[in-house]
């Protein structure tokens, strides 16, 4: 069955993010590559994160990523986060609410798992006193987030 594909265009060549994403995400894997082609340096590489689809284009600079678009990386626990965010965050950009954009430019949320239930609560009060702790954070920190759901 076909599916859709998502496609990223870095300023460097694509296989230098390729392999780091594929390295750190279980089930990925480089499926093609093409070499650079001419003074362009144009190269395409074909990959799987989590068994997801990608292909990153190594197109030069014409194009910039930005935070427009972002991948969301989900934790189950702080663990996850911090071993998500000390990789992705290294040679970038960290930012507010658990966000942060690559060495590459390409911007990602790592996310606990909790979070969408906290910020849902039924309780309104719990779910601004974890909104307004989320905004104080940069890296998304669960027992700060769950001692503000806790919090009387």
């Amino acid at each position: 069955m076909p599916t859709i594909t998502t496609c990223l265009w870095f300023q460097t060549e694509a296989s230098e993010p390729a392999a780091l994403y594929t390295r750190l995400f279980p089930d990925s894997r480089i499926l093609s590559k093409s070499p650079a082609r001419d003074e362009t340096g144009t190269s395409i590489v074909s990959f799987e994160l989590w068994g997801r689809p990608f292909l990153a284009f190594g197109g030069g600079t014409d194009v910039t990523l930005n935070y427009a678009t972002s991948l969301q990386v989900p934790c189950e626990t702080q663990e996850e986060v911090d071993r998500y965010w000390d990789a992705l965050s290294a040679g970038g950009t960290e930012q507010q609410c658990g966000w942060l954009t690559d060495k590459f430019g390409l911007s990602w949320q790592i996310v606990p798992t909790i979070l969408p239930g906290l910020l849902s609560h039924p309780d309104q009060v719990k779910a601004d006193r974890v909104f307004q702790a989320m905004l104080g954070m940069v890296k998304l920190d669960i027992a700060e987030l769950q001692a503000a759901a806790s919090a009387s």
